[in-house]
């Protein structure tokens, strides 16, 4: 960090993907009132949550991101909360088994309420208006009164998020995330799936265990992390007013927090070096990402990661990984070369959604499983060539019963994207298929951890 730094000093820096607000004293007395909000996250979690990530970039545990593409006012309710927690709970359990070790859990939740967009405006039949840029800025509805960016949705969005936490808490520490739970995790359009059919087989397995550890004398009455787990929150932080309103500095440390989220991290399209969103996270103390699409090049890269993590710390910065099936095995490989012959103490992970984004003949954006699951794949060759650790996967799913993309076990095609298509922005995966991804991976990382495992033998035979 800048010893000049401030949380405003992002201000004096050129800025990308933001609104203009017509009333700046409606903006003004906005971000005063949220300066006069309790935080949303508690610096000490964050703190947490980097020794967890820590851990993910050493090899000895994995991280498993996902949620929402964007959170809207509309949808919010306490099942749609419950439905995505339970799919993520499910997903992880899955990719416990595969990786046979910690899973790291991380939402795109209570926060994820801005969206970068291709283009500032919006053209329908002759008419032009702003684009939209998420619930937290403006409305989706195409008319010059809801595409006026409004200050006052912060608040609505601060006070949806509090609500998100304070419901997500509860799952994750009172008891619905008991490992004793695990079938009732099982969402019922999920259960007459072969997803559901191989959860519930898991499931069963996790029961035997469970029982032979109770004739132990273990359950969860008595070990606390059978009863509970950690979750964790991010966002892209996008909207700065919104994020330097909730910085706050730690009581015991000093050090600058946003804590509007325990994890932040910063897009592609607003990744400049020199620029504000750079600027601004370099500040603050929460663990921190980078999306990394195609055209980022090895100089900024490196750059990017020494102004992020000056200090090289495991667990600070995680590098999210967002090429495009056609594109990863081109791009990723140098990058991930370069990193590691500089030293640098990261965390790898694959976003295979945006980069797959396509347009269906019927004009629905999507994107095809088959494209999601090869960009996974060619992550894991590539940090299994270059000797590194290949160390999460980043998703934008729900667990409503959506067709958004295409493919997978269910076979949801172009012509049925129109049954159930929510997203506000972007293609989510439904539940089944997240969990079906989930078992893809689990299968890979169970292959990989054999295939070291026996490399590992002939280096302790050739040794002998």
């Amino acid at each position: 960090m800048s010893k000049n730094w401030q949380p405003d000093s992002w201000r004096s820096h050129d800025i990308l993907q933001v609104p203009e607000y017509g009333d700046a004293d409606a903006l003004a007395n906005v971000e005063d009132t949220l300066r006069k909000q309790p935080p949303l996250v508690f610096a000490g979690e964050a703190r947490a949550l980097r020794e967890q990530l820590a851990k993910v970039a050493e090899g000895q545990a994995f991280l498993l991101q996902g949620g929402d593409c964007a959170e809207s006012f509309a949808e919010f309710h306490a099942d749609n909360i419950r439905d995505t927690f339970k799919v993520l709970l499910q997903m992880a359990i899955v990719l416990t088994y595969g990786a046979a070790c910690p899973v790291v859990k991380v939402g795109r939740l209570a926060g994820q309420f801005a969206k970068p967009r291709s283009s500032a405006t919006e053209e329908v039949d002759g008419v032009t208006l702003p684009s939209y840029r998420g619930d937290i800025i403006n409305d989706m509805v195409f008319s010059p009164e809801s595409r006026e960016p409004d200050p006052e949705r912060m608040l609505r969005a601060y006070n949806q998020a509090a609500a998100t936490l304070n419901l997500l808490r509860a799952f994750a520490q009172g008891g619905f995330a008991d490992l004793n739970q695990v079938h009732r995790w099982n969402l019922d359009f999920v259960k007459s799936s072969p997803q559901g059919a191989k959860f519930e087989e898991l499931g069963a397995r996790i029961d035997e265990t469970l029982a032979f550890m109770a004739a132990c004398g273990l359950t969860s009455a008595n070990v606390p992390q059978m009863a509970e787990t950690d979750f964790y929150t991010s966002h892209e932080a996008l909207l700065l007013v919104y994020e330097q309103a909730l910085t706050r500095q730690d009581s015991l440390t000093g050090k600058w927090y946003d804590t509007s989220a325990h994890m932040l991290w910063i897009g592609d399209r607003t990744r400049q070096p020199d620029g504000a969103h750079v600027e601004y996270l370099s500040g603050v103390e929460n663990p921190l990402g980078l999306k990394c699409g195609p055209s980022i090049d090895i100089d900024d890269l490196l750059r990017l990661t020494d102004i992020l993590n000056p200090d090289n710390e495991a667990g600070r910065l995680t590098l999210i990984c967002r090429m495009g099936a056609d594109k990863a095995e081109e791009h990723l490989p140098g990058l991930v070369r370069a990193v590691a012959s500089e030293g640098k103490n990261v965390v790898w992970s694959c976003d295979p959604m945006h980069g797959n984004t396509v347009s269906s003949s019927s004009g629905y954006k999507t994107r095809a499983f088959d494209a999601i699951l090869s960009e996974v794949d060619t992550f894991f060759d590539v940090h299994r060539a270059e000797g590194t650790h290949a160390g999460g996967v980043h998703f934008e799913m729900t667990g409503q019963d959506v067709t958004e993309c295409i493919g997978g076990a269910q076979e949801i095609t172009e012509e049925g994207l129109s049954d159930r298509y929510h997203t506000h922005c972007d293609p989510r995966l439904n539940a089944s298929q997240s969990i079906e991804l989930a078992f893809q991976i689990a299968e890979r990382l169970k292959r990989q951890r054999d295939l070291s495992a026996a490399e590992n033998g002939e280096r302790v035979a050739v040794a002998g």
